[in-house]
């Protein structure tokens, strides 16, 4: 009877720290840039797979040299988020975790796409200073004349 019980202890504890490693993640984070590349892979579990053009200056050479994050994405609503910065070009904030290990049921990379959030260029209006307004007091009246 302590054989059983000891035994469905330790397989509770793998199945456990399984479901841990392919669920839960290493770390989360956010990079900003410009999808340059979206499709959609896999043999029997489809995910899509992505590149963000992070841009960049090396402050080495002194040249502009371009930067890419790879990612994966399976939530079909960040999907047609990721779709839309592809087709408009504009510039995005992803938001990601990053998965322990890559296993191939879950796309090509370790780095999974939680949310997009689109970067709006400033208006011109507001980098311009508002005018102050000037305060027009009513004549006063001369009783002399």
């Amino acid at each position: 009877m302590k054989f059983k019980i000891t035994l469905f202890v330790i397989l509770l504890s793998l199945l456990g720290i399984g479901y841990y490693l392919t669920a839960g993640y290493y770390s989360k984070g956010e990079r900003a840039g410009t999808i340059s590349k979206l499709s959609e892979r896999g043999y029997v579990f489809k995910t899509y797979e992505g590149v963000l053009n992070e841009g960049g200056y090396s402050g080495e050479t002194g040249t502009l040299t371009p930067r890419y994050f790879d990612f994966s994405c399976k939530i079909d609503t960040t999907i047609v988020k990721l779709q839309m910065a592809l087709k408009t070009g504009e510039r995005v904030t992803l938001h990601y975790s990053e998965k322990f290990f890559q296993f191939p049921w879950n796309g090509d990379t370790k780095y999974f796409i939680n949310n997009v959030e689109f970067i709006t260029p400033p208006k011109d209006d507001l980098l311009k200073p508002e005018p102050t307004p000037v305060k027009i007091e009513p004549a006063k009246s001369d009783s002399t004349l």
